[in-house]
């Protein structure tokens, strides 16, 4: 079976989520739900690993966390190994709990870190399972909103020191309060569905650890691939065009100009059909929804001029898009 790519390195922040087998709950009572934590507990004590976030719901779980050894794999095949064997006997139940491989995807830094943790703790208000964050047990929630008493493994220091006030505990409480509308443009950040941050922070680590072709069934690679086929076919419009793409990244006002060479590159990928908006707005350090709206523009704008209408067909022949 193909296997999905594992960047692991030390200091890496991940986020962990994985699903119960066909969608099967992974907790039948609280005290699997006890028993899932003890697990964990086991694993950052065996392996070395700081966990500073988590949420349990019924059929799947989050965590975030921090290697101090590029060894994710092996403690993450060590909890779900173990964690499956204890639910078994104390269910007399056989066979597999998880869904495959647990997914994970790296985090650049402790801002982001952050920004997670209210949207993973968020998870039972959004599932409707509860009115009020404060009712629900099994996350790391009231530990780091209402002092509540934390497992002697989970790391809050990180996370509540993002809070420069008298009362962290506080200032976090109201932060997930109000992080509803905030939830959508942090997933604006994430990277060829790997990666969490700024695209030179993703960029470096695709050039630093992925050197293997992708394999076609696993989606993450098919988006990886794509991106890198995407940057090669912008290389070739900004030479083309004679403009250059770090301008447009890097920059917060371009000229009038240099915003006409953005569009028409942006359009040309975009009405290729080969690459989604998000991938293309990571390409120009875009929002997804940027990109549409820039696309419909340039889109009206070639259609009214028949000069502009030529030049984008020549230079969709020149990439033979």
């Amino acid at each position: 079976m193909a296997r999905p790519w594992r960047i692991e390195f030390e200091g890496a922040l991940y986020h962990i989520l994985s699903r119960g087998n066909q969608g099967q709950d992974i907790f039948l009572s609280d005290a699997d739900r006890h028993l899932f934590l003890d697990t964990l507990g086991g694993m950052a004590d065996r392996y070395d690993i700081d966990i500073y976030a988590y949420v349990l719901m019924d059929n799947h779980y989050h965590l975030l966390l921090k290697t101090h050894h590029a060894n994710l794999s092996k403690a993450m095949q060590w909890f779900g190994t173990a964690y499956t064997r204890r639910f078994n006997v104390g269910n007399n139940r056989l066979g597999h709990l998880f869904q495959g491989r647990f997914k994970s995807f790296i985090v650049q830094n402790d801002a982001y870190l952050t920004q997670l943790s209210c949207y993973i703790h968020r998870n039972p208000l959004r599932a409707g399972i509860v009115l009020r964050l404060a009712d629900y047990r099994w996350s790391s929630y009231p530990v780091y909103a209402y002092r509540k008493k934390a497992p002697k493994w989970l790391e809050t220091g990180l996370i509540l020191s993002q809070y420069s006030t008298k009362d962290p505990h506080q200032s976090y409480r109201r932060k997930v309060q109000r992080y509803a509308g905030e939830e959508r443009s942090l997933f604006e950040d994430l990277r060829y569905g790997l990666f969490l941050g700024t695209n030179s922070f993703a960029d470096a680590l695709k050039e630093r650890f992925i050197k293997t072709s992708p394999q076609p069934e696993l989606l993450q690679q098919v988006k990886l691939a794509m991106a890198v086929g995407a940057e090669a076919t912008l290389t070739k419009l900004a030479q083309a065009i004679d403009c250059r793409i770090d301008h447009f990244r890097e920059s917060l006002r371009i000229s009038k100009a240099d915003k006409m060479n953005r569009d028409l590159m942006l359009y040309l990928l975009w009405h290729s059909g080969l690459y989604t908006n998000q991938q293309i707005g990571e390409l120009f350090g875009l929002s997804y929804s940027f990109v549409s709206r820039r696309a419909a523009l340039a889109r009206k704008r070639i259609r009214e001029d028949v000069n502009l209408k030529k030049k984008v067909q020549q230079l969709s022949d020149l990439i033979k898009l």
